[in-house]
């Protein structure tokens, strides 16, 4: 089947990756896309079950990182549209092996662009999805698109880093790039390290809410639905060099946020919500609040349309449904790894795997709809 495009999304196995991907694969039949994962633990591939067997999807088991394996990319696919989300986004973890996230967050985003500025076929545009955080905290300025970038943890200043990176490329190659800045984004499969899905999984297991501190920290949180139809809004719509925040007004202080989740999960009266709380030490480097203007996004005609409460419904309902969904994908992913591991040129269920580079620049168009390469390079 011939395609009228072909994109790219580097970790579109993880929460927001593989719900652009399962937007992108279900809308644009006629389109190919691409997903550039490492399976990390935050990732699974369960997230993509709906779309795997589609013949517009191809799932490429690939670091960011990897020179080697993003130009084979580039050179043989005719990429058009890079959606660039690969990326370390764990802020406590960021303290603890900032490294990792320099290497993952900036050299991955270097080698990206790279690759695809010097491929053969000149991609159309490059989207770099980046985090308000980069803003740093606020007690009460909201940030537009122009606001100073002050990040203040190591995953933030990551990102900031990769971003005047993608910026340099704009400014000296005038390759086409657009940066979007989001709130937090929540929703169905999310890893249970983030704020909701970590409460939710406590409460679920007959624990505590843990809130880390006693600062009033609030957050804007984004249901993954609204930050999806942003994203490919600025992708039909948006202007080349220019950065968008996505967001909303709808500010919710933790504290809020967890007996709300305690009283829709345990379903207990008011007087007992604070015995379903629990304080603990805070995390380095805590940002009260990261407001923003969301103006530029809106004159493209975005606006949220999933209010708060039935964002919040459906993600309860979702890890209400699925208690086991990232237990049961560790004990999943733990055979499927060990025999990708040994694995050379081998079938494994359904997969092909391709080892490079002696495979030299054969392209990686599927020899059926469900596919993973694998490169060691």
């Amino acid at each position: 089947m011939d395609f009228s495009r072909t994109v790219l999304v580097t970790g579109g196995s993880g929460f927001i990756g593989s719900h652009l991907v399962c937007s992108l694969v279900d809308r644009h039949a006629d389109w190919r896309i691409i997903n550039l994962d490492n399976l990390d633990y935050c990732c699974s591939p369960r997230s993509l079950k709906s779309v795997e067997d589609k013949a517009n999807y191809t799932f490429i088991r690939g670091d960011v990182c990897n020179s080697r394996l993003l130009n084979h990319i580039f050179n043989t696919e005719n990429i058009d549209v890079i959606f660039h989300l690969a990326a370390k986004t764990h802020v406590e973890s960021s303290f603890e092996t900032p490294s990792t996230f320099q290497r993952v967050n900036i050299d991955g985003t270097r080698v990206l662009l790279a690759a695809a500025h010097q491929a053969r076929h000149q991609p159309q545009l490059f989207i770099y999805v980046s985090t308000d955080e980069v803003y740093g905290a606020s007690l009460d300025e909201v940030f537009d698109e122009s606001s100073l970038v002050r990040p203040s943890n190591p995953y933030s200043a990551t990102k900031a880093a990769a971003e005047y990176l993608v910026r340099s490329y704009w400014d000296k190659h005038k390759f086409p790039v657009i940066i979007t800045r989001s709130n937090n984004i929540y929703g169905p499969r999310q890893y249970t390290e983030k704020v909701i899905p970590r409460f939710l999984t406590l409460l679920q297991m007959n624990k505590k809410c843990t809130i880390q501190g006693t600062l009033p920290k609030s957050r804007h949180f984004l249901f993954v639905d609204d930050a999806i139809t942003a994203f490919l809004l600025v992708l039909e719509k948006g202007t080349v060099g220019e950065i968008y925040n996505v967001g909303t007004g709808r500010e919710i202080p933790i504290m809020q946020l967890a007996r709300e989740l305690i009283k829709m999960v345990k379903n207990v009266p008011e007087p007992e919500v604070n015995d379903w709380l629990e304080f603990v030490p805070d995390r380095p480097s805590v940002d009260l609040r990261y407001p923003i203007k969301c103006e530029k996004l809106q004159q493209l005609g975005w606006r949220a349309q999933v209010s708060w409460h039935e964002g919040i419904r459906q993600t309860v309902k979702w890890y209400r449904d699925n208690p086991n969904f990232w237990s049961d994908a560790a004990e999943d992913e733990g055979p499927i790894r060990a025999q990708l591991t040994n694995a050379e040129h081998t079938r494994v269920s359904q997969f092909i795997i391709l080892v490079g580079p002696r495979e030299g620049s054969a392209s990686l168009r599927p020899k059926q709809s469900r596919t993973l390469w694998i490169f060691r390079c």
